[in-house]
């Protein structure tokens, strides 16, 4: 199958979508290749925060990513914006802001981040990459973070 523009952002936004809507780790890995090894990696010091600085690999790996992510954090009012898709690389980058909260300490911040997503010839994700605020998660992790 020939990936076209359309077929990418319509896969990136099916995946945000139902990420925003907070479907469980299961449902969002249908989002993910069942024929290429898949790479969930979040971008960041692996001491600040259990779901930082590591390889998550594989689809047992990336859904244990998914499930840190939801047994640490919450969020409301997640939003994405700006897709820009590349069909030769088969790739789009993604902004989105939400409200997260870090839910041992209960301190809440407001976040602006980026995925990066690398598709395989089916429209499913290989590579999913995040970069975020990464000192607030972790002020907040300690009870440190000046707002919530």
């Amino acid at each position: 199958m020939r990936i076209t523009r359309d077929n990418l952002l319509h896969a990136a936004k099916s995946l945000c979508i139902d990420f925003a809507s907070k479907k469980n780790p299961d449902a969002l890995m249908t989002h993910f290749s069942t024929t290429h090894q898949c790479v969930a990696h979040e971008h960041g010091l692996p001491i600040l925060a259990p779901f930082l600085g590591r390889h998550f690999v594989g689809r047992d790996g990336v859904r244990n990513y998914l499930k840190t992510i939801a047994s640490t954090l919450s969020f409301e009012r997640m939003e994405f914006s700006e897709y820009i898709v590349d069909p030769e690389v088969q790739k789009v980058s993604v902004k989105g802001r939400a409200r997260f909260t870090w839910l041992s300490t209960g301190q809440s911040w407001d976040e602006i981040f980026t995925y990066a997503l690398d598709f395989d010839d089916d429209c499913k994700v290989t590579d999913y990459q995040v970069w975020a605020d990464t000192g607030a998660a972790y002020l907040a992790s300690k009870g440190q973070l000046g707002t919530s």
